[in-house]
């Protein structure tokens, strides 16, 4: 994927000089503005903090990785700029926000049905599934969540927030790192050993998962302490067979309880404590896949809608950008630092 490099003058211009009603959203990574390039398209800048370095280095990450990507449930990052004070990232604009508002939002929940829920949890995990195996090196993901997930008009789900995501050189199978992520979300066996593996992001998965069909937080103090912990008390709950009392009232049908059972069921499984025992993203996907077609089809609507979202879905596998590296792992691992190095230098000059 070619990567463009813009010229401050042209993104100070496309956000009005950054002009306060352009802010899309803030966060400790710094700001995002809503820009619009000379030739009119829309787009989103990620401008990172001020004389924070570990916030250059995620930069300089996600710049590298996401050349790497080339798949529809991935947001696309069109270039960056490296003359300004801190560096810059372009990326396509997505119309309809995170993930986090749809499900949190009272007057937004109520308006993402079960097929919707379904449609966004499979082509998430097929994000994952590509990240994992399908590019070059594989690349965990590392902060898998519902606010890092955007939702176009048509409610497809773009993975986005590389900044935290590694590169596993192909003779590594996991990594030992400074953990990273976010409470609530993290992998309980990352947090205790630092070893990062893809099946940290299958956990955070089995967390969106869970919020998915409960429409609740994946951490909140507001709870009484035991269920504080959103992956804990939806284990206990499906464990008890309580299904039914802890998922958001109006996504139930007659229709659809079997499959809203065997979901649950596959994101207890991504919950486990122990990474092996987890599946992988790819069987995640494939399962989901599976008891999308499955469904009972209540009516006509569903009809249109589950052919709607097969041709998308078999759209998806034929569009995946698979780039094979012939060389060893090694060779990779070089030129991912090779890489590193020349954006730090670039990133230096441009200062």
């Amino acid at each position: 994927m070619t990567t463009k490099i813009f010229t401050a003058k042209e993104l100070k211009k496309a956000t009005n000089n950054y002009d306060e009603s352009t802010v899309l959203g803030q966060g400790g990574y710094g700001t995002v503005y809503k820009g619009v390039l000379s030739d009119n398209k829309v787009v989103a800048i990620k401008k990172s903090k001020i004389g924070d370095q570990s916030q250059i280095e995620q930069f300089i990450n996600e710049v590298i990785v996401l050349t790497q990507i080339n798949h529809r449930n991935v947001v696309k990052l069109f270039g960056c700029c490296l003359e300004t004070e801190v560096p810059l990232l372009v990326y396509e604009f997505i119309t309809n926000g995170t993930l986090c508002d749809h499900i949190h939002d009272k007057g937004r929940s109520s308006l993402l049905s079960w097929e919707k829920r379904l449609k966004i949890a499979i082509e998430t995990a097929e994000a994952l599934a590509y990240l994992h195996s399908a590019t070059s090196m594989p690349i965990i993901h590392r902060d898998i969540k519902t606010a890092n997930i955007l939702l176009d008009d048509n409610y497809t789900a773009k993975v986005a927030d590389f900044g935290a995501s590694r590169l596993v050189p192909l003779d590594q199978t996991q990594l030992t790192t400074l953990v990273q992520g976010t409470l609530g979300y993290l992998d309980p066996e990352y947090l205790q050993t630092s070893n990062l593996t893809e099946k940290s992001d299958v956990y955070s998965f089995g967390v969106v998962m869970a919020e998915l069909l409960t429409g609740k937080k994946a951490l909140s103090f507001d709870r009484p302490e035991i269920d504080r912990n959103l992956a804990t008390s939806f284990v206990s709950a499906i464990k008890e067979d309580r299904l039914l009392q802890i998922v958001e009232v109006h996504i139930v049908n007659d229709g659809n309880i079997e499959q809203l059972k065997e979901v649950a069921n596959l994101a207890k499984r991504c919950l486990r404590l122990r990474g092996d025992d987890r599946p992988s993203m790819k069987e995640v996907a494939a399962e989901l896949e599976r008891l999308k077609k499955r469904e009972k089809k209540p009516s006509e609507d569903t009809d249109v809608y589950a052919n709607k979202t097969e041709y998308l879905l078999s759209a998806t596998s034929k569009s995946f950008d698979i780039d094979v590296g012939t060389g060893g792992s090694t060779s990779t691992t070089a030129e991912y630092n090779s890489m590193n190095d020349q954006l730090l230098q670039l990133v230096d000059n441009g200062r």
